[in-house]
Parts: structure tokens; sequence; C-alpha cells
């Protein structure tokens, strides 16, 4: 569902990323580790068709993403550091926005889906900007889900959250991988990564220094990776 080949992304002279290769296939929950500034960030964007590579190619659900972005747009939800939510709308009308530009069918019942498993039902008529951080990025992942898409990217979606949203959104991803849905999801937490992904892969000043299952590395190697 997801696949890079010798993709590199240069801003002037700064090297972002450099010859970065992987597949990911449907079904998997893939864990992308690194330290600030890794490149982790960037990755995505290009993944999610919001940056283009400066070099290689990417094909994300079957679509290569340079001839065929709005294609690989539709089948993608993208949960970043912003929630991309309006702020002067209740949480319904955000979902009821995003629903109708995505042709949603059964578009109701859909979004009382969510706002349910969200535990946000009770507050789907209050505006977003009073919403805490941690339902924002609740509804961010209903608003990123909506369409059913067949590729979650996911950056960084845990920042903020108490524990409860963090189980939340955990059995939400779990369900969402047991429906064949591919998770792509940049993380700090090494712990959470090596007790929930399938996959771990970890870059290191925009190289991909590995790829491997979390059976095949400890931790302290892990750590020792991430801080070369």
């Amino acid at each position: 569902m997801i696949r890079t080949e010798h993709i590199g992304k240069s801003f002037g002279p700064l090297h972002a990323l450099h010859e970065v290769n992987f597949a990911i296939p449907q079904g998997e929950w893939a864990a992308l580790l690194g330290a600030n500034g890794a490149g982790k960030t960037t990755l995505i964007r290009m993944l999610a068709a919001l940056t283009r590579p400066s070099a290689g190619s990417i094909e994300v659900a079957g679509f290569d993403l340079e001839r065929h972005a709005h294609k690989v747009r539709q089948r993608i939800g993208v949960v970043s550091h912003h929630p991309l939510l309006y702020g002067d709308l209740s949480a319904e009308e955000n979902l009821r926005f995003y629903g109708r530009m995505f042709q949603v069918e059964n578009l109701q019942n859909r979004i009382d889906e969510l706002l349910s498993l969200m535990e946000l039902k009770k507050r789907r008529h209050d505006l977003v900007r009073t919403f805490s951080r941690g339902m924002q990025q609740r509804l961010s992942l209903a608003r990123a889900v909506l369409h059913q898409p067949g590729v979650l990217l996911l950056d960084e979606p845990f920042t903020g959250l108490d524990l409860h949203a963090t189980d939340l959104l955990t059995r939400f991803i779990e369900k969402a991988i047991a429906g064949s849905v591919t998770v792509f999801m940049s993380v700090h937490d090494l712990d959470y990564a090596l007790a929930h992904a399938q996959r771990l892969l970890v870059l290191c000043k925009g190289r991909l220094l590995m790829d491997t299952t979390p059976g095949g590395i400890g931790r302290d190697q892990l750590v020792e990776l991430i801080r070369e």
C-alpha cells in the first residue's frame, strides 16, 4: 500500500531525506521512529502528497504519487500536528463539511458512528475551539477516517493526549488494522511502538537506518540508533 524508491528531499542546501526505500503491505501497522529533525514529518508530508520529493518515486494505494496525487488523496487519511479543523464550527459541522467534500454516502450515520466511537457525541454541537487538545485530536482522527481510507498517515497522533484518549486511539487503530487499513505512524514513544506496531522504521539525519519487526530489535539498540 506504500512504496518508496530512492526518495530524497532537499530544502535548498539542506538535505532532509536521502535515498529512503521501504514497502508497507496492506493491513500493516508501521511505526516511524527518530529524533527531532530526523525527517519524520517531511516523509509523512510527502506520502500525503503535501510536498513533492526532490528525487525518487512514491506509490500509495496503488497509485504513483507524481502522476495521480488526487487519487492518492482520496484514499488516505491524515492526522498531523495541526488538527485541520474549523474552530468556529461544531464537531458535527466539521465532519459534515469534510464528508461532503469526499462525497461520503450515508453521511449522517457515519458522523453519528464516529462521534460515538470517539466519545464526542455529547459535544457534537459545541464549537471546536472550546475543545481540549485531546478532544480535538480525537475529532481529527474521526475526520481522517470519515471516508474510510485504505491508508492512515499519523504524525505523532498521541501528542497532548491523556492515557484514556491514548487507549481510545489505540483501540481504534487496532480495529482499522483488522479491517485491512494500512497505518503509517511517526511516534516518539519507543515502548509504545515496540508494544503495538508490527513494523519499525528508524530514521536518522534523513537516512533510513533500520527496517525491522519489534521482535528483531531490542529497546536499547533502538535508543542507540536514534541517538546516532
